[in-house]
């Protein structure tokens, strides 16, 4: 179940809201900026599908966004527990920074913890199936997959290069939970 967790930047043990409730996770991030929502397939998808299903399901929403926002690029990434490059991967974005265009993310199956940095607050949003998240260009943040890591997502790109992060050089990311803790809903 999605979760959002509101913490100011300088309390990682005292949230200032906590929910559960996809609608009121929606109405909080907003307020700055982010786009969260929850989407359905128009057709079910099977364990092991191939990308090209995987977006066939989604065909509709993915239409809307792509008309709405002008993606070049869409794919479907996909990482599982056995992965031999997932400590690497996830080392990748443990850190805070953020990217030159919009980070737009829909958890097709499994889940990730996305937190950003915004206006002294840390917003920590655990993304699981049927969720969408769009992070504004320029919005501070870092990303965790876990240490088991298993998700399957769509990803949208402007730029082929809008991806990279661009890292602040902040330790704030290691003051706040990860992943694993955020789960059981304990401080760093």
């Amino acid at each position: 179940m999605s979760r959002l967790r509101i913490f100011a930047e300088t309390t990682p043990d005292a949230p200032l809201f906590d929910s559960r409730d996809g609608d009121a996770i929606a109405a909080e991030l907003r307020k700055i900026g982010v786009t969260f929502e929850r989407w359905q397939a128009d057709q079910p998808i099977e364990a092991g599908a191939a990308p090209e299903a995987v977006m066939a399901a989604y065909r509709t929403d993915i239409d809307r966004l792509v008309a709405a926002h002008g993606f070049k690029t869409v794919d479907v990434v996909s990482i599982a527990p056995d992965h031999p490059q997932r400590e690497e991967m996830r080392r990748k974005f443990l850190d805070e920074h953020f990217h030159k265009e919009d980070e737009v993310r829909f958890f097709v199956a499994g889940s990730g913890l996305f937190t950003l940095h915004v206006d002294g607050k840390v917003y920590e949003i655990e993304c699981v199936q049927n969720d969408l998240i769009a992070v504004p260009d320029g919005t501070y943040h870092w990303f965790d997959m876990g240490p088991e890591p298993r998700f399957v997502a769509i990803r949208f790109f402007t730029e082929p290069d809008g991806w990279v992060g661009h890292f602040t050089g902040t330790d704030i990311a290691q003051r706040f939970p990860r992943y694993e803790a955020a789960l059981r809903g304990e401080a760093n």
